[in-house]
């Protein structure tokens, strides 16, 4: 025999006896450590870690929590050129190996035959994906071995399609970014389908080493292994050649960017994940929930501008406190700015309440600054930008308006600005004073807006739900419905006069005053609460008893140990929060019922499968079977499935007598169409009720009002209980907040006022003493009144009034009391 033929002999063999041998080894391998290998069948039904979302009710996210993003797509969703190129850098025999290369292994076993060390290497996707789910990242023979099995099984188990959608969202690509779906995000703020072919081979260049071929910290580095990835594209024929070199020289545009946040309430977002963190525990976080909240996206952009330039507005009336702080030495030399180092300075400085940016004084004249910005912008602002910034000299005072700007600023003062307009920039300066809104929907009590203070990101301490603080005058009109409800009517004659209590419960002596500290002598009850008059409240208070008082204001939803059991509890010196006194005042808006506020209207897990579903109390006067069939449709269209039940519809108690509440809402629209809400009156609209409230020496100022559709309620104080300034009362300070709000809130939408029911008759009667006149002239004023309690006697009344002379919408003159 040849001596070729023999040595081929020989060959085929010694191959034959190789592969029997490894085949051997092979089934020894598997039959040691296959046993005690995980099931790849749970790849089936895997859920992959997906953060925690919050949304406003038309879908806008508000919030995301979670260590990890996460965007799952869909096979089908991934672009082809997403596919290819993640192909081309890690797999492209992907479709036609079983899970293992053998190809590959070979060249990572001969590579570690000529060098001696282990590498990694030979891994096809679906062995990534193996080691991704169920292994650590240890390089080891044997972990290797388990990879191969594992991935082999995975084969049998998945299609090709379905391991290439489990790999591409739960490959690791940097910055917390998991997923291709995530990194797309992270990496540029785009969606996957708007991205180009140049970001497209960065993305599919990082699962090789994320933290080496970062593009926003290497960008030298990743551009290595973006060319490597778009050169194995065109090898394989995935591009042509005019893409390939316009992706070559295309510039790197990858930076951090942040979840994008469509709805600007982080308030509400803190309240919806402690409520199902509650709930659902820290596993909430990784679940990929998605809460759909009751807020209004477009009127709670409107309430954070309300009260933010509310909030503003308070500030300026108070004067310029100074600078935040100072950078010493802001030149290196004559006339050359120190960039660097004020950069530097600004950068730990974030911009707060949405439009205060830091900036740095760098000149100073006397009839304007310079400030710096950032990236080396300088901007100057003349003094007539800067005529707000008398000098603070305390809640009372302030200096005169500035003439001189040496006198007030400094080289390397650190202030901040605002750009009302393109290069229009105006000095600033971040309030001390703080605030609260919120807004319902009284039919139901759904919160539709919430803003618990003026950043959230400055202070996340939510006012609207923590802060307990005398509601002053604001409470008053709890104390006149129960005033309503003993047999009072809006006519009622009242005494406004001093008085002294001596109250054990008060542990001194009490003398009472109104808040100009005069005293106006008998007073109709109407006129006493748009007029806030202290003392009708006292007396009509300790006239009913705090008893019948404390049980009819509980109807509101008060808590009665949060309630002062005094005759104080009249001028509203029971700390309650914002959100209780909406509340409260809901009742008033629609008629009479109690609801309760809720925030969360569903929960949704990551397949969009409803967990949960709000069953909020519902007023419903009229034709309430139609109601709940309505309801009943919207759940079934939400629910086309059938697997979560429509709760049934919670009607609302009555809580409140239609006559009671239509007198109230009554006479609570003179507050703004006569009293100290008159202010309002500016919306143009008649619908509106409201009132008031100030506390003792200031220290609290709100407006709480309404119309059919909504209740706002708005508050405005100090953390640290610190008076506010001699004139800032709830007319002041809270009310053009209120406004704001309720002019944005109802433009272009009907008036909605309470119908009068038919237990309220309309008489005249005489506005000095409250008593009846001549039904058959026209003399006097209309007053409404309960039938139980009309008035029986009547008086002469021959001359008119300066009131009847001035007109219906005329103000009553003092000094007819």
């Amino acid at each position: 025999m040849p001596l070729f033929l023999k040595l081929l002999r020989l060959v085929f063999i010694g191959f034959i006896g190789m592969s029997v041998v490894a085949g051997i080894i092979a089934l020894g391998a598997y039959i040691y450590f296959a046993p005690g290998l995980p099931s790849v069948s749970t790849l089936k039904d895997v859920e992959l870690q997906v953060p925690l979302k919050v949304y406003s009710r038309d879908g806008k996210l508000i919030a995301v929590y979670g260590e990890k993003r996460r965007q799952p797509l869909t096979i089908e969703a991934f672009p082809p050129p997403v596919i290819q190129a993640f192909l081309a850098a890690e797999d492209d025999r992907f479709f036609d190996h079983p899970g293992v290369d053998y190809q590959g292994l070979i060249r990572a076993a001969i590579g570690v035959l000529v060098t001696g060390e282990k590498r990694q290497g030979g891994s096809t996707i679906t062995m990534q994906l193996a080691r991704n789910f169920f292994l650590g990242n240890e390089r080891t023979y044997v972990r290797k071995l388990r990879e191969i099995i594992l991935a082999l099984r995975i084969e049998h188990v998945l299609t090709k399609n379905e391991i290439l959608e489990l790999y591409l969202n739960k490959i690791y690509l940097g910055n917390r970014a998991y997923g291709v779906g995530a990194a797309v995000d992270v990496y540029y703020g785009l969606a996957i389908d708007k991205i180009n072919l140049a970001q497209v081979a960065m993305i599919a260049g990082l699962p090789k080493a994320p933290s080496i071929y970062n593009p926003i910290i290497n960008a030298d580095r990743a551009v290595l292994r973006r060319n490597y990835v778009l050169g194995r594209m065109r090898q394989l024929n995935y591009i042509d050649e005019d893409s390939y070199q316009r992706a070559l020289e295309a510039p790197v545009t990858a930076s951090k960017h942040y979840p994008r946040v469509e709805a600007d309430a982080p308030y509400i977002g803190e309240m919806a994940r402690a409520h199902i963190v509650d709930i659902y525990g820290t596993e909430a976080y990784n679940k990929g929930y998605r809460v759909f909240t009751t807020i209004d996206t477009r009127l709670q952009q409107t309430a954070s501008h309300a009260l933010v330039n509310g909030l503003l507005a308070y500030d300026q009336r108070h004067g310029y406190r100074g600078p935040e702080s100072r950078i010493d030495n802001i030149y290196l030399q004559e006339n050359e700015i120190d960039f660097e180092k004020l950069d530097q300075a600004l950068s730990d400085l974030p911009e707060v309440g949405g439009l205060l940016i830091p900036a740095i004084v760098t000149k100073v004249e006397k009839q304007n600054i310079e400030i710096y910005l950032s990236a080396q912008q300088t901007v100057v602002i003349p003094i007539d930008r800067v005529k707000w910034a008398k000098l603070h000299i305390n809640e009372n005072a302030v200096g005169e308006e500035p003439k001189d700007l040496t006198k007030i600023f400094a080289l390397g003062d650190v202030i901040r600005v605002t750009e009302a307009e393109p290069q229009q920039w105006s000095i600033s300066q971040i309030p001390k004073i703080e605030g609260a809104l919120v807004v319902l929907d009284p039919q139901n009590g759904s919160i539709l807006a919430l803003v618990g203070g003026f950043d959230y990101y400055h202070s996340k301490f939510n006012r609207v739900i923590q802060a307990k603080r005398q509601p002053g005058s604001s409470f008053k009109p709890f104390i006149y419905s129960a005033a309503l409800e003993s047999g009072y009517t809006p006519a009622s004659i009242i005494n406004d006069a001093p008085v002294v209590y001596e109250d054990a419960a008060l542990e001194d002596t009490w003398r009472p005053q109104n808040y100009s500290g005069k005293f106006f002598g008998p007073t109709r009850l109407r006129v006493a609460l748009y007029k806030s008059r202290n003392m009708v409240s006292i007396r009509l208070l300790k006239d009913m008893g705090l008893r019948h008082t404390m049980q009819h204001i509980t109807k509101f939803g008060f808590d009665p140990e949060q309630l002062s059991y005094d005759l104080t509890l009249a001028l509203g010196s029971s700390a309650v929060t914002p959100l209780e006194l909406a509340t409260g005042y809901a009742v008033f808006a629609n008629g009479g019922y109690h609801i309760e506020p809720y925030v969360i209207e569903r929960i949704e897990d990551a397949k969009g499968e409803v967990l949960f579903r709000s069953s909020p109390l519902m007023v419903c006067e009229e034709d309430c079977q139609a109601l709940q069939q309505q309801m009943e449709r919207d759940g079934a269209e939400l629910d086309s499935d059938d697997t979560e039940p429509v709760a049934a519809m919670r009607m609302a108690n009555r809580v409140l007598s239609p006559g009671n509440a239509y007198q109230m809402v009554s006479m609570m629209q003179d507050v703004i169409q006569r009293g100290t809400g008159v202010k309002a009156r500016d919306i143009g609209r008649r619908d509106l009720a409201g009132k008031t409230g100030t506390t003792n020496d200031q220290h609290d100022a709100w407006f709480s009002g309404f119309n059919g559709d909504l209740v706002v309620t708005a508050w405005v104080g100090f953390d640290q209980h610190k008076p506010l300034g001699r004139r800032e009362v709830g007319g002041v300070a809270a009310l053009p907040i209120w406004i704001d709000v309720m002019r944005e809130a109802l433009e272009d939408k009907p008036e909605n006022s309470l119908k009068q029911p038919d237990s309220i008759v309309t008489l005249r009667i005489d506005p000095t003493t409250g008593l009846l006149v001549d039904q058959d002239s026209h003399q006097g004023i209309e007053e409404t009144f309960r039938e139980q309690y009309m008035p029986t006697l009547s008086v002469e009344y021959n001359q008119p009034t300066p009131y009847e002379l001035g007109g219906e919408a005329a103000e009553i003159p003092e000094q007819l009391f």
